[in-house]
């Protein structure tokens, strides 16, 4: 949300809307994972199926939150048929919190901690989907490890460079934006009820169907937002400009989009896929920030084909 300092990219907080839901409102799902720890870092991870092709790593959005989120889709499953599917925690949130002593959490931790999960998995190359925030972070992930990469999936993605996000909340949803912004004072005094009926009037605007919508909220499994995560990583990458990296990828690229993304606008997408020569770009045209959740099984077809190099 634009009005707090601390949250530069607005799809920190379709994730907070997590904390709305309380335990007995969430579908649980069990966590099967396990971790692994670096030198600064504890990072826990999850892997679905177990086939033989190339792993498809996924990073989750945020930054501050957890993996959970993706296991509202089925397509993860579904991928999983053919190859492993892993998502893990970044550092600092979920279950990725260990006893790390003035542990930092620069856009360089992230990538580090990526490439040790890859070393981890015991694999030369890795396919990668990166999603909103994690669209940011794979994209600077394949630009310090561009050898690593398989194939390269950025789906609804934060901008090259952190000052070029385009919202469109007030343009698309004048009405909720005022709504919205007449929880400000009471939020920032930390009124719960406050935080909760802004956090509602936001998860309004990022999807295109009502129904999707209602039963995302339903299943959402409760996490855990790490403001102090999404502070310190904000704060790094606003210095960087990842435009002239993206502009050298020989690897191949698909750069996807919601038609409805109000989150982050499909011109940003657009401009992305510009940006890298020879890469495809892909519209799910009845879906907002969450396409593989909207569309799953289109989502699923994508991926396979690009995979398959059809």
């Amino acid at each position: 949300m634009l009005r707090y300092p601390h949250i530069i990219l607005s799809p920190v907080l379709l994730f907070m809307a997590s904390l709305v839901i309380g335990p007995s409102q969430a579908q649980a799902r069990e966590e099967s994972g396990k971790t692994f720890e670096t030198p600064s870092a504890t990072i826990y991870y999850e892997v679905l199926g177990s086939g033989a092709g190339t792993p498809l790593v996924l990073v989750n959005g945020g930054p501050g939150f957890d993996h959970t989120y993706l296991h509202v889709s089925q397509a993860w499953d579904t991928l999983g048929k053919k190859r492993r599917v892993v998502m893990y925690d970044q550092r600092g949130t979920g279950r990725s919190i260990g006893n790390h002593s003035g542990q930092t959490f620069t856009l360089k931790d992230q990538i580090d901690d990526l490439e040790a999960l890859r070393v981890h998995l015991g694999t030369e190359q890795i396919d990668l989907l990166g999603h909103s925030w994690g669209g940011y972070l794979v994209m600077a992930y394949s630009a310090a490890h561009p050898e690593r990469i398989a194939h390269l999936f950025i789906v609804d993605s934060a901008a090259p460079q952190w000052k070029d996000i385009l919202f469109l909340f007030k343009e698309v949803f004048p009405d909720v934006t005022e709504r919205r912004d007449a929880f400000g004072f009471a939020e920032e005094m930390g009124d719960q009820k406050a935080i909760d009926g802004e956090l509602r009037e936001y998860f309004k605007m990022l999807f295109y169907s009502t129904e999707k919508r209602d039963a995302f909220i339903a299943a959402l499994p409760a996490s855990v937002y790490k403001r102090d995560v999404n502070k310190a990583v904000n704060s790094d990458v606003e210095r960087f400009d990842l435009n002239p990296e993206i502009r050298k990828f020989k690897f191949p690229v698909m750069v996807i989009t919601g038609r409805f993304d109000m989150n982050v606008a499909p011109l940003v997408a657009y401009k992305i896929h510009q940006a890298i020569a020879g890469s495809k770009f892909r519209v799910f045209e009845h879906s907002g920030h969450l396409p593989f959740y909207e569309e799953s099984d289109a989502f699923v077809q994508a991926v396979e084909e690009f995979l398959a190099g059809t």
